[in-house]
């Protein structure tokens, strides 16, 4: 990632140098030297193929989704040269806004619609669930994973996710 940095007393600013409307990574110095961080919400859909390589499009699909948006995640802090992997973080809360499902129609198939988005809520219960067993099992669980459903503006995207994580130093020495 080409990142434009910028320093302001303890708080760093990470941001890619096409992005113009907010940064992808935040993080603030804490008083022991340990590093607050905010990671920038990313929706799903074509959010991070493009960062991580990648020509899929996931749509309304959370077990391939979210997985992504962890990916760009860990290669984010690595690139920023703040540590090797998300592991080595504890995430204190993770947000996520999903998106109303595209099909089907409510008007003309309401129990189909219905379905759909317990469907979508049990695919990101165990799509956010997994990830976390299979890579950062000795990791605590953060305080909060809130998940609702509303619209999008990626179209394609079944969620808005952000998260605020902590690198605790002396965990690594």
């Amino acid at each position: 990632m080409d990142w434009e940095i910028k320093k302001r007393g303890r708080v760093t600013y990470y941001t890619g140098k096409t992005n113009t409307v907010f940064s992808d990574l935040v993080t603030e110095e804490l008083d022991n030297g340990d590093l607050k961080i905010f990671f920038v919400g990313m929706t799903g859909g074509t959010a991070g193929t493009s960062i991580l390589g990648l020509d899929e499009v996931a749509r309304m699909d959370p077990e391939r989704e979210i997985p992504l948006v962890f990916q760009v995640w860990d290669k984010y802090v690595r690139e920023a040269g703040i540590c090797d992997s998300l592991a080595d973080l504890d995430f204190l809360e993770v947000h996520s806004f999903g998106g109303a499902p595209k099909q089907p129609d409510p008007r003309t198939d309401p129990q189909g619609y219905v379905d759909e988005k317990k469907r979508i809520r049990q695919a990101y219960h165990s799509a956010y669930s997994g990830y976390w067993k299979e890579n950062m099992p000795d990791n605590g669980l953060p305080v909060r994973f809130t998940v609702y459903l509303e619209e999008l503006p990626d179209v394609d995207a079944s969620y808005e996710f952000g998260a605020v994580a902590l690198y605790q130093k002396s965990l690594r020495k």
